[in-house]
């Protein structure tokens, strides 16, 4: 069986950092990642695997950028406590980040990790509503909400958020895996 913490946890520290200082870079970035998020959604087929990885990549890395330096130095350290296991300290970076820049979704995304991986699913939940209101097409959140609602037991609820991220990275593995696992599991598709 999969270890969803793991899972997770590998998907938070994964993502590259890269610092940009101004505000007009970060619409830029912004904008840019829709196309991206627009390309990435037409990518399926096999042959194609390669190409959406690499673009959901690079959106992952766009997200990163808040435009602040101050900003991104608060999302490093909450996602190097993250890797370092000190969830408490994450949370205490995450909520500063969150606090001065709510306009960030990777902020709210990241202390969403750090709290499913305290076993503080209602307050993960609710910081993933956050990032899908900043950024609907967030996958990663998407992801991660269907791993907390597998983890309480809730596999309907959890396909369907494993669906929205696969309309939107339907060359994912991870993603169609899951959705394959809860289809079958749930009923709603068969072998």
């Amino acid at each position: 069986m999969i270890d969803l913490r793991v899972t997770l946890k590998a998907l938070a520290i994964a993502i590259p950092f890269l610092y940009v200082t101004s505000a007009s870079a970060q619409d830029v970035l912004s904008r840019d990642a829709g196309e991206l998020l627009d390309r990435l959604s037409t990518l399926t087929a096999e042959e194609e695997a390669v190409e959406a990885n690499r673009l959901a990549a690079e959106i992952q890395e766009r997200w990163t950028h808040s435009g602040s330096a101050a900003i991104d130095l608060l999302l490093t350290r909450g996602q190097d406590a993250i890797a370092e296991g000190d969830y408490v300290r994450a949370i205490t970076h995450l909520t500063a980040l969150t606090d001065h820049a709510p306009d960030f979704a990777e902020g709210w995304n990241q202390r969403a990790t750090a709290f499913f991986l305290m076993d503080r699913y209602g307050e993960a939940m609710s910081d993933i509503e956050q990032v899908l209101i900043l950024e609907p097409r967030h996958f990663g959140a998407l992801t991660g909400l269907g791993i907390i609602l597998e983890s309480l037991g809730e596999p309907k609820a959890a396909l369907r958020a494993f669906e929205r991220a696969q309309d939107i990275h339907p060359a994912d593995d991870n993603i169609n895996g899951a959705v394959e696992r809860l289809g079958t599991q749930t009923g709603e598709r068969t072998l």
